[in-house]
């Protein structure tokens, strides 16, 4: 359990078949099996007696208190479970919080968290500093398309591409825990020039940055390309879940701001 964060997986289903997702489904395979399969995979949200057996898993194991760090509640039925299993569960504290984000948006999310318990902070001050990191923490990425958003439900405000428009490369970000539009290009390489004159914006204000990449051919392309504005940055992965959603191609970065900045 790295930093001390444990991962409550949801699942994914290709037809009969259901995978955890980075359990029994690694990132490669998944994106191997989604474009080689003849059915549209689907999500699912852990059930709360999953929370409640992690919740009491963690308790044995010694913890005193537990903060849980969920996506957008927007997007999925895993913040609703979360806090259902966290009201049932009396012999240790349970805080519960959403993240209103996802991917490496919320990821930061939790290890700001994970830093505040590593020095010692309680449990309202650990959830505190997720909350902390929540208005300062998102991400910008560019999409092949947007069948697989709106095949799954997740358009949100990103509805707004749609309308006969052809041959576009959507942008998209986050806005009050729904995916929202950013922008859009014509082509693939001024996408990622968009990404990264986003990036230059923001500037210093940046603590932290991650690039996501999921099925993407490109990645080393903009990762080389977003290095001349922001050189210290992690590479990230783009997992089953959020995949499902966005379907192959995905390219962008995620951020934390510093305080100063909010």
């Amino acid at each position: 359990m790295l930093h001390g964060i444990e991962i409550v997986p949801l699942t994914i289903r290709f037809g009969d078949l259901e995978y955890a997702d980075r359990t029994h489904l690694a990132q490669h395979q998944f994106w191997d099996k989604l474009k080689t399969s003849t059915t549209l995979p689907e999500t699912s949200a852990p059930s709360a007696g999953s929370f409640r057996d992690t919740y009491a898993g963690l308790e044995e194991a010694g913890a005193e208190g537990i903060v849980v760090i969920c996506l957008s509640s927007e997007l999925s039925g895993t913040y609703q479970a979360a806090a259902i299993a966290a009201e049932q569960t009396t012999s240790i504290p349970v805080k519960v919080v959403d993240s209103r984000n996802v991917s490496m948006a919320l990821g930061f999310q939790v290890l700001q968290a994970a830093r505040a318990a590593a020095q010692g902070d309680d449990l309202e001050e650990v959830a505190g500093a997720a909350l902390a990191a929540r208005d300062g923490t998102n991400f910008v990425a560019a999409l092949d398309t947007l069948d697989y958003l709106k095949r799954g439900g997740r358009m949100g405000t990103a509805q707004a591409f749609l309308g006969g428009l052809l041959n576009i490369k959507p942008l998209i970000t986050m806005e009050d825990g729904v995916v929202a539009a950013f922008g859009r290009a014509r082509t693939r390489t001024r996408a990622r020039a968009a990404l990264v004159d986003r990036a230059a914006s923001l500037g210093s204000a940046i603590e932290e940055v991650a690039i996501l990449a999921g099925g993407s051919a490109d990645a080393d392309d903009f990762r080389q390309q977003l290095s001349a504005v922001i050189p210290t940055h992690l590479m990230a992965g783009i997992g089953p879940v959020v995949g499902t959603h966005t379907g192959p191609g995905l390219l962008g970065f995620a951020y934390r701001l510093g305080q100063t900045h909010l």
